[in-house]
């Protein structure tokens, strides 16, 4: 019988190169904390159990981690990732395999892991190694002559031979339960760093004649840790190297696949088009044949088929129906439905409004809180007071609605089927159906005016 999975995620160290107020692993990667993106991948694999072993920021972690399936521990003194994984053990049931995580290592896919869990058993541990061209600063596997691991030995503690070795340890470790607690409290600290090393555990296994089975990432960015902005940056790239790949594999087409990000999680139908430094953020859906111009910023937004956002403009929250236009320079806020072939053009704002078929607002208008009927044409400058001060009060145009320039609609306010609002109007009254509402002051025109003069 296969024992459970449980996940140990360390995320107690300080991240004193990141020269930051912030835990380490609250740093961003694709717009998430690099601990979240762990906690997905533990999630991902099925895990009976998910622990998070904390120290420095302890609280801020725990804050920003709302997750009632994580049991935290503390390690109030960093003395080694042996040391570590040791405050988890209690929480740990014996009849359990054990895959040991890192915080700052937020990149490794779920099939890497899966299949290094697959090797751990109470008759083997399960060990992710790497190749590096260049293995300064990590542990290297030592191999006896037919192959098999022997040991880990940390860099600073290193011979010259052991230097030269180019597979390493990633520290992602796989073991059961019942061997961790009885190992861990036999690791000693008499090495250079004075810590309590978790890859002494692989000595302890092999003197046992447990098996030391080995994985291998696809990638070395797959476990890559970031100890500065700079590796930070270096793995932000790799992942969104790896988005444009995909998307244009499932069938985007990238004015430059260096320069898109992707935020969240994007999905995407045929036949898409996405220009330069488009950002997209949260749970966003492109249906086939949209076309998105260059510098846009899409967050928790539906696209849907045939749809063209226009430059420089903002999609938040907003459902854009079937070809429909927005932009350039557009801004739709949370609540925003646009219906089949409406149009939001150049600097208009709309919020929590619905817009109908057909309907469109051209340019420089604001438009909150509103229901749009079908075919309904607002003009430049209209917006639509909705705030009183305490409260917000909806806005209603019929189908068939025809809004003049510079027009203000006082809300609450409905304007029936087919009504007509003069320029420059403020609406404070219901129009009703076919009416034509005038609503400014006469003008006067005054002869031989003498503009004033400087004195």
């Amino acid at each position: 019988m296969t024992l459970p999975l449980h996940v140990v995620i360390l995320a107690a160290g300080q991240g004193s190169r990141m020269k930051s107020s912030l835990p380490k692993v609250l740093h961003k990667v694709a717009g998430k904390p690099m601990l979240h993106h762990v906690i997905d991948t533990a999630r991902a694999l099925g895990s009976a159990g998910i622990h998070g072993v904390i120290g420095h920021g302890a609280d801020q972690v725990k804050a920003q981690t709302p997750a009632e399936d994580i049991h935290w521990a503390m390690q109030s003194e960093q003395l080694g990732t042996g040391h570590a994984v040791a405050q988890a053990l209690p929480n740990l049931p014996d009849e359990a395999r054990v895959l040991i995580l890192y915080g700052d290592v937020p990149l490794t896919r779920a099939e890497t892991l899966r299949h290094l869990a697959e090797q751990v058993s109470e008759a083997a541990i399960g060990l992710l190694t790497v190749e590096l061209d260049n293995p300064d600063g990590y542990g290297r596997i030592v191999r006896d002559e037919g192959g098999n691991v022997q040991s880990i030995v940390e860099q600073k503690d290193a011979s010259g031979d052991q230097l030269r070795i180019r597979e390493v340890n990633t520290g992602i470790l796989g073991v059961s339960a019942r061997h961790l607690k009885e190992w861990l409290p036999q690791l000693s600290n008499s090495n250079a760093q004075g810590e309590y090393y978790l890859t002494d555990v692989i000595e302890m296994a092999v003197k046992e004649d447990i098996a030391v089975k080995v994985a291998h990432p696809q990638t070395g960015f797959e476990v890559q840790g970031v100890n500065n902005r700079i590796q930070l940056a270096e793995l932000e790239r790799w992942y969104q190297a790896e988005e444009a790949r995909r998307l244009m594999t499932e069938g985007a087409s990238l004015a430059d696949p260096a320069r898109i990000d992707v935020r969240g999680n994007l999905s995407i139908g045929q036949d898409i088009v996405i220009d330069v430094n488009v950002v997209f953020e949260g749970e966003v859906t492109l249906e086939d044949n949209v076309e998105i111009g260059p510098h846009c910023f899409i967050r928790n937004a539906v696209l849907r088929q045939g749809a063209r956002i226009d430059a420089h403009s903002i999609i938040d929250g907003a459902d854009v129906g079937p070809g429909a236009q927005v932009g350039p320079f557009a801004r739709l806020r949370p609540g925003t439905e646009l219906a089949k072939d409406a149009k939001v053009g150049n600097f208009v704002e709309t919020k929590k409004a619905v817009v109908g078929e057909g309907s469109k607002i051209n340019h420089l208008s604001y438009v909150g809180d509103a229901f749009l009927g079908r075919n309904v044409n607002v003009g430049a400058g209209t917006i639509t007071c909705n705030y009183d001060g305490v409260n917000k009060h909806q806005t209603r145009l019929g189908d068939n609605v025809f809004v003049g320039s510079n027009t203000a609609l006082v809300a609450p306010v409905s304007v029936a089927d087919g009504a007509t609002i003069g320029a420059g109007s403020t609406i404070t009254r219901d129009v009703e159906t076919d009416e034509l509402a005038v609503a400014r002051g006469r003008q006067r025109n005054i002869q031989d005016w003498q503009r004033p003069q400087k004195k």
